[in-house]
């Protein structure tokens, strides 16, 4: 008896892959109350289930508990599996989002994306700078400056003209990732869920020129390590975006570079309006802009800077993170 054990044991552990059938054949006595499955090979299925259990983990970011979970509900179908997850991770999400919600949301990130001649600057704030560190919050930022700039080229007047406008909270909230995606409001409620912290998707600024205007954009204070995905997306903690002109038919200078130093002038020296290249230095013009000493040559106003350029500024957006919005909005 033991020994008949001992080779049902050896043959299970081998991987022979031999029947119960087969076995009798042989005069192992196999208690009646065994279910043995075809082929005694436990290795494969276990292999299966931990490669799926592996690329769930990967792919949505969830705990190993609750992918491991998933896929047991659902037979190790992945696709099934990560629905269920983020349904549930909603539902936690809401109900994380409302427990939070009354605590004060002072940190964050500015976000910045510029595609040609159009441009949006984003504000999302959580609670701690750990937080805003996080590549989960990142890709939370990231998804609301895409939600607002198809928002924005989709209802913007795309003929040849200047638009400016700003989105508060409760307009953002309101935007989708994209066609047929899901609401922001959706998406701030699942990083609450994975995060733990209150997150606020606070306001957006979108910007298009015609032809012949220009954006500069900067951002300052970036996080130690970025996620994003897109070239044109940028993090901080302060951005701009300067709206400029050239008088030169082919200027001499390059507008992409100098339209950069225009807008890590605004981030820098924080002014509250553009001004005219007549005025002086002084207290009562130290918040325009043209009137400012150059934060990179502090010898000389920003109006004697361009004065040789041919570039002219028309108009400027500055968010610092956890500012008051009227601040930047009244530029």
């Amino acid at each position: 008896m033991t020994s008949n054990f001992r080779v049902l044991d050896m043959l299970r552990v081998s991987g022979l892959g031999w029947t119960l059938v087969s076995l009798q054949a042989k005069g192992a006595l196999v208690p009646q109350q065994w279910h043995l499955p075809r082929f005694l090979h436990p290795g494969i299925p276990v292999l299966a289930a931990k490669e799926a259990l592996m690329k769930l983990r990967k792919k949505t970011g969830y705990s190993f508990v609750n992918c491991k979970k998933a896929l047991e509900k659902y037979d190790d179908n992945i696709e099934e599996a990560e629905i269920w997850l983020h349904e549930q991770a909603q539902k936690e999400g809401w109900s994380k989002a409302l427990k939070l919600q009354g605590r004060k949301t002072t940190e964050g990130l500015i976000g910045l994306l510029h595609e040609g001649s159009s441009a949006v600057m984003v504000e999302v704030n959580c609670e701690t700078d750990f937080v805003a560190q996080n590549v989960k919050f990142q890709q939370l930022v990231q998804q609301v400056a895409i939600g607002t700039m198809i928002h924005h080229k989709e209802t913007v007047d795309q003929s040849n003209t200047y638009a400016k406008r700003f989105l508060n909270s409760d307009e953002l909230s309101q935007l989708r990732t994209g066609p047929g995606g899901s609401l922001l409001t959706d998406q701030l409620a699942l990083a609450i869920g994975k995060l733990g912290e209150n997150m606020i998707a606070k306001r957006a600024a979108c910007i298009s020129v015609p032809e012949d205007f220009f954006i500069g954009s900067y951002v300052h204070g970036s996080p130690s390590e970025s996620s994003s995905l897109l070239s044109n997306m940028l993090f901080g903690k302060y951005g701009a975006l300067v709206i400029c002109s050239s008088s030169e038919e082919d200027p001499k200078s390059d507008i992409a570079e100098l339209s950069r130093r225009l807008a890590q002038h605004v981030v820098g020296m924080a002014p509250l309006s553009v001004g005219s290249p007549e005025d002086e230095p002084g207290d009562e013009s130290e918040t325009k802009m043209l009137a400012q000493p150059y934060v990179m040559e502090p010898t000389i106003s920003l109006g004697q800077y361009l004065q040789p350029t041919g570039m002219s500024v028309l108009d400027f957006v500055r968010f610092e993170c956890g500012e008051d919005p009227e601040l930047s909005d009244s530029s």
